[in-house]
């Protein structure tokens, strides 16, 4: 499964690549976000990599920390894979580190293919100026976490890990992750997760989209939603704590509608290879609805719901933005 893992950058300028670990903890109410960073400068200046440690909750207590290196101080092992940055490292079983007043060691146990939300045509044109896989899209993370004087253990809680590069981040985006649903009667469903993103990029002088690119799994059944006349024609709509989209491939649709407390949101600047910033504001107890049906006849009465899943407060998501929302903290800069 470590191909999806794999290093994308040639060493020169004009890149950036990031490596994460999302996760919620039931018991205590508090979600995490880990992400290990490298920025390559387009102007061929010293580049950098980063440590970053977020934590949250739904009453509004926020951490954010965030260490910043030379460039020098980041490595990739191609087999078996692990990233390094500083004292802390990534592999794909577990990730592990500490600095300043927070520490993590984390495992996991691999169970599915990845999860990639840009279609091999669109990688293929080099049209995607980010590329989002996820090649651990659905496992149970144990380990403990330490920060701001608590420690949090965790046992068997829902998560995934992502690995995202490219030259440049979109204008404006949204971006949820769950693999944690209950039935509407609160009966856990296994095998299931949701993963989906929507973008505005800039073309010509203006924002283009929202390209909406979706990949579930319901009950052990894959249902994929990013081939490129599906992603332009998902029906999304998103703002600062929420995201609304349907998504529909052949004889399957999804909905899904996404909340994120307001007093969660942990804001972070993020920055192109060009400088240029990104303001970023990430929940990972929000919560979902999603909706899941199938074609049964003809016309808009053709359809029949399938089911309605449950991801409450252990729903993962992030708004991005090219200005700052007033209001909302940045933890990290």
């Amino acid at each position: 499964m470590s191909h999806a893992n794999a290093l994308q950058w040639d060493g020169g300028p004009g890149h950036y690549e990031v490596y994460y670990v999302t996760t919620t903890d039931t018991a205590s109410g508090t979600g995490f976000w880990i992400r290990l960073t490298m920025r390559a400068p387009t102007d061929g200046s010293p580049g950098e990599c980063a440590l970053w440690f977020l934590a949250m909750t739904a009453g509004g207590e926020r951490t954010g920390r965030k260490q910043t290196l030379p460039l020098d101080a980041f490595r990739v092992d191609a087999s078996p894979f692990r990233v390094t940055v500083g004292d802390a490292h990534l592999t794909d079983t577990g990730t592990a580190g500490a600095f300043e007043d927070v520490s993590w060691d984390l495992t996991w146990t691999p169970r599915l293919p990845a999860a990639e939300l840009v279609h091999p045509t669109l990688r293929r044109l080099g049209v995607a100026k980010t590329v989002y896989t996820v090649p651990h899209p659905d496992v149970a993370i144990d380990g403990t976490l330490t920060f701001a004087g608590r420690t949090v253990t965790l046992d068997g809680a829902a998560g995934d890990q992502a690995h995202v590069h490219g030259s440049q981040h979109a204008e404006r985006w949204a971006w949820t992750h769950s693999n944690a649903f209950t039935t509407l009667d609160g009966e856990p469903v296994a095998d299931t997760f949701f993963e989906g993103a929507s973008v505005y990029v800039p073309r010509f002088g203006r924002e283009i989209g929202p390209s909406s690119p979706i990949v579930t799994r319901v009950r052990g059944e894959d249902r994929l939603f990013t081939a490129p006349h599906v992603i332009t024609r998902t029906t999304s709509r998103f703002a600062l704590t929420t995201w609304h989209a349907e998504a529909t491939r052949g004889r399957t649709r999804v909905v899904v509608e996404i909340d994120a407390p307001r007093d969660s949101l942990v804001g972070v600047t993020y920055h192109d290879p060009d400088g240029r910033e990104a303001y970023c504001y990430n929940s990972e107890v929000a919560s979902m609805r999603m909706h899941v049906w199938d074609r049964t006849g003809r016309g808009l009465s053709g359809w029949s719901l399938h089911e309605t899943l449950l991801s409450d407060g252990q729903t993962h998501f992030e708004y991005a933005q090219r200005e700052p929302v007033h209001g909302v903290p940045l933890l990290t800069t």
